[in-house]
């Protein structure tokens, strides 16, 4: 497909998306209602409704609306692909994530035949009231989830993508036999490091960084007072791509929330409100199965972390209202993943009777929690952390726990890790193999949470502005192998998995930066 084909076809569905979107209505209405005013000239209509549009701000809107929609889209591929291409071009890929499902879906199932819980049912008055009442503290309820179980564990995922084979590729035709040190055995094209200095230049040694350059013993006025200036200007101008880049060199703490859900586009308008209470009201009538699974998560998970503890009810309000929300379905479009379906009681096998469950077709795993519990840090409207988890996750978590060949999905940034420690680290990684403490075993519980619950939090919101700065989890692969290359020393010394893991245990004392920088701009290529 040519280059003016591919721009034609990817603006028509932009136009599509928009279309029936409450920002196309609303836009419509202002160029109507602008036709009233004296400036609005007959013979120049169309320059005269446009410049209209410009200065009272709607421009910019649809600027960001379709900035959004080029981020999420696919790419335009052939108009002959079939759809599932669209999801994920390889076939094995597909194969491993459908086999993937029915595993999680069997073990829900099972586990609701055993524990004779239905998969949802009609709140009774009462209890409907009582949630009610207690919105806003269902962290002091103590339900008995002792009976409840995850239904799986990152563990159990990176057994699975330990199988992942190419059925096409010998692995024997691999020149270097650096390709077999790894867990990961499929041909992906990750970036080497020459690559990324060259698309990660903002983060290089010469140019100034949040989370380096706003360290106590340097002067504000070197580079932070500075920053924070234009910071606040392009938070002004709401702008999202001056948004996108200004994030790669950091989010000054006091700008990060407007920044991020600028980014985001996400805008928390009055209909953004009115559907978040929607699905809380559809919470309070309706019990589903996931609920024990989301409150035992967070039980296990932000309950007991030093830093997340205190939003123990907001992860539970924006948790359950994510399970009932049937707008995330719409990234199953561009997800490798499809949404598991359950049959209404007594109609088992009746096609017609299959409904998508949960609502959101997102079955949470142990440890999920912990993509909302950093929000937690910047926005305490619980409308707008909603907003803005739901738009991170359908842009980035999704990827970090689904099988798919995107260069941000969870299995190139296993593959990539491994290759950038085989290549830089080569002892350290043959020494961790040979002891059996292969280093993926200690990341992958990282990299599935892209770092939630393991780096202090300000390094981890350092670490994220990276990630919506360069619209890709790429960043999160580096920051795991340099955690290694920090640590390496110690590493050489251990002679068990175990010890290695001990070494690793603690990363609340790192500082992600540094260490991205001096691994990608200071390691001898």
């Amino acid at each position: 497909m040519d280059e003016g084909t591919e721009l034609s076809l990817t603006i028509s569905q932009i136009v599509q998306r928009l279309k029936g979107s409450h920002l196309h209505s609303q836009i419509e209405r202002q160029a109507k209602e602008c036709l009233h005013q004296p400036e609005i000239k007959l013979e120049s209509l169309k320059e005269d409704v446009r410049n209209f549009l410009k200065t009272s701000g709607w421009e910019r809107k649809l600027q960001n609306a379709v900035y959004r929609e080029l981020h999420i889209q696919l790419p335009p591929s052939h108009p002959a692909a079939p759809p599932e291409h669209l999801k994920e071009p390889l076939a094995y890929m597909r194969k491993a994530q459908a086999s993937w499902e029915k595993r999680i879906l069997k073990s829900l199932n099972s586990m609701c035949t055993e524990l004779g819980v239905p998969l949802a049912r009609m709140r009774p008055a009462v209890e409907q009231k009582e949630l009610t009442n207690k919105w806003n503290e269902m962290g002091t309820d103590e339900p008995d989830l002792s009976r409840f179980r995850p239904v799986y564990a990152p563990k159990d995922f990176l057994e699975v993508l330990i199988g992942l084979r190419n059925p096409n590729y010998d692995c024997s035709d691999e020149i270097s036999s650096r390709s077999h040190w790894g867990l990961i055995q499929v041909p992906l094209n990750v970036r080497d490091i020459p690559q990324m200095r060259e698309a990660y230049s903002e983060l290089s040694l010469t140019t100034g960084q949040l989370g380096i350059d706003d360290n106590t013993h340097i002067h504000p006025d070197l580079f932070e007072s500075e920053y924070v200036q234009i910071g606040k200007k392009v938070v002004l101008e709401q702008d999202t791509a001056a948004a996108q880049q200004y994030s790669r060199q950091g989010c000054p703490t006091g700008l990060r929330a407007d920044l991020w859900a600028l980014i985001l586009n996400s805008t928390n308008q009055p209909q953004d409100v009115m559907h978040y209470e929607q699905l809380k009201a559809g919470v309070i009538q309706h019990d589903l199965l996931v609920d024990n699974l989301i409150y035992k998560d967070v039980k296990l998970t932000a309950s007991n972390d030093d830093y997340y503890f205190v939003f123990e009810d907001y992860l539970y309000q924006v948790l359950l209202c994510f399970s009932r929300d049937t707008a995330v379905l719409e990234h199953f479009s561009y997800n490798s993943a499809t949404p598991p379906k359950s049959y209404i009681q007594g109609k088992v096998g009746v096609e017609e009777c299959a409904v998508v469950y949960p609502p959101n077709g997102v079955i949470p795993f142990h440890g999920f929690s912990m993509y909302v519990a950093p929000l937690c840090f910047l926005y305490n409207e619980p409308s707008k952390l909603y907003t803005v988890f739901r738009e991170m996750y359908i842009r980035y978590f999704f990827r970090l726990h689904s099988i798919s060949s995107s260069p941000s999905g969870i299995v190139s940034l296993c593959l990539q890790f491994e290759r950038l420690l085989q290549t830089h680290l080569p002892q350290l990684f043959y020494h961790l193999r040979q002891i059996e403490a292969q280093p993926l075993r200690i990341a992958f519980k990282w990299m599935v949470r892209a770092f939630s619950g393991y780096l202090s939090t300000d390094q981890l919101l350092l670490l994220w502005d990276r990630i919506l700065g360069y619209n890709s989890l790429e960043i999160v692969a580096v920051l795991a192998a340099a955690v290694f290359a920090f640590r390496a020393e110690n590493l050489m010394e251990v002679t068990s998995l175990a010890a290695a893991e001990a070494v690793l245990a603690d990363l609340s004392t790192l500082k992600v930066m540094p260490l991205i920088q001096i691994f990608l701009f200071a390691t001898a290529i």
